[in-house]
Formats: C-alpha cells, sequence, structure tokens
C-alpha cells in the first residue's frame, strides 16, 4: 500500500471509532427501545466497518 492509502485508512479508522463512541453514548441515554435498538445497529455496522479496515492491513 502507499502511504497515502495507509493515510486514509487510518482516517477512516479514527472515523469509526468515533461513530462507535458516539452511538455507545447514545444508546446508554436512550430509554425508547426501538430507538436504543436502531442506534446499537448502527454502532454495530461502524464496528463491522472499522473491523473490515483493519483487515486491509493484516492482508
Amino acid at each position: 500500500m502507499t502511504n497515502k492509502e495507509l493515510l486514509y485508512i487510518e482516517d477512516a479508522l479514527g472515523h469509526e471509532a468515533y461513530f462507535q463512541t458516539r452511538c455507545e453514548e447514545i444508546e446508554q441515554q436512550l430509554s425508547d427501545t426501538k430507538l436504543k435498538n436502531s442506534v446499537c445497529d448502527m454502532k454495530n455496522r461502524h464496528r463491522q466497518i472499522f473491523d473490515g479496515f483493519l483487515n486491509l492491513l493484516d492482508n
């Protein structure tokens, strides 16, 4: 991978980690079950994306 590609992945990992953290914080504040589940789904999706970027680095 080029340095530019690695920088992109590093930036994307940072964004996905931030999104996961924010979803976690928001999820803890919600009492509505449907909304809470929706935010949890978003958090899990961002975790999958994060893991996908990490897999790019492992290969």
